[in-house]
């Protein structure tokens, strides 16, 4: 079971969702940067939620299916073609052998995954498929994927050999101009009054200098009433820290493990998907909530996620 790329993409990775455990050692987990889309996707085809993925930005690779399987295809909308013919996304599709999945232009999002049943075969580093490009460890040794690369594909999945029948689809998950729940950060009382309101009612647009590290973001000017020097401490996806020139930054996949910058604020683990999907040009806002709500958001998507798992196992053939 394999799968070829035939056209190599800007950015094109092997990803699951992460490696724990290594940040004592200054290691980031890595992974997807949209870990909602991998979840549902390898749901929705009886995968382990982990079972790696391939990851891509536009322009994305075209990729040839060397034996017959079944994939999904979600997160951001690249208008998904099998053969020359428009597919659904977030559903189960066969393919042939053969067949070729391309992409024929970016709608919205930033980052579009493909799913394959029984999931992307590669090396390991540290116990996780994904690849750090910075110390050229796991996927396909370390770097992106290039014109020619063959990569292999389980057979396994929890519904038995014959997998999901297609057509298991979902809702659209991206908004064009999202609204971001934050919680507030460690250094949030280091803001002027003028700075914090402004934080919470003025749009933010995503700068083209964004990347899987973190989300650089023009708009209003946000100041501190201290400009020293602050002690590096820990931070983490999520994690928006405030920039010398007075721009947020909201922490990606591959961000570092500490950083001497404000922690003015952090995204709730349920918006982190959508974070991950702001590109060039789209408008951020952020609305601050309590802990509290925090984990209600995330309990319900766990809870809608189970849901759909449960459903599918049901309907499995």
């Amino acid at each position: 079971m394999s799968l070829k790329i035939t056209k190599a993409g800007i950015l094109d990775t092997v990803q699951d969702l992460g490696r724990t455990g290594y940040r004592a050692l200054g290691v980031n987990p890595g992974g997807a940067a949209d870990r909602d889309a991998v979840r549902i996707l390898n749901t929705l085809l009886g995968n382990d939620e982990n079972a790696a993925v391939i990851e891509m930005h536009f322009p994305a690779a075209t990729i040839e299916f060397e034996t017959d399987s079944v994939i999904a295809v979600g997160g951001a909308h690249f208008r998904p073609h099998l053969e020359g013919f428009s597919i659904p996304e977030w559903t189960s599709l066969p393919v042939k052998k053969s067949e070729s999945l391309s992409f024929a232009g970016r709608n919205y999002g930033a980052r579009v995954y493909l799913a394959v049943r029984g999931g992307i075969e590669t090396e390991q580093w540290l116990g996780s498929s994904s690849t750090n490009l910075f110390v050229k460890a796991g996927g396909a040794g370390g770097r992106r994927l290039e014109k020619g690369d063959v990569l292999g594909t389980g057979i396994e999945n929890a519904f038995g050999p014959s997998g999901l029948r297609a057509g298991r689809t979902l809702t659209e998950r991206f908004l064009r101009r999202p609204v971001l729940r934050v919680t507030e950060g460690p250094e949030n009382n280091l803001l002027t009054a003028f700075s914090a309101n402004a934080f919470e009612i003025e749009e933010f647009e995503v700068r083209p200098d964004s990347n899987r590290m973190g989300i650089r973001l023009d708009g209003p000017q946000i100041h501190t009433v201290d400009d020293g020097e602050l002690v590096s401490s820990a931070v983490a996806p999520g994690t928006i820290q405030l920039l010398p020139d007075g721009s947020p930054l909201i922490l990606g996949a591959d961000s570092q493990t500490t950083g001497g910058y404000p922690r003015i604020a952090r995204v709730i683990s349920a918006d982190l998907s959508l974070a991950a999907q702001a590109s060039h040009g789209d408008r951020v806002r952020f609305r601050a909530v309590s802990l509290e709500e925090a984990y209600a958001a995330m309990c319900r998507f766990e809870k809608d996620l189970s849901f759909l798992r449960l459903g599918l196992r049901f309907r499995a053939p």
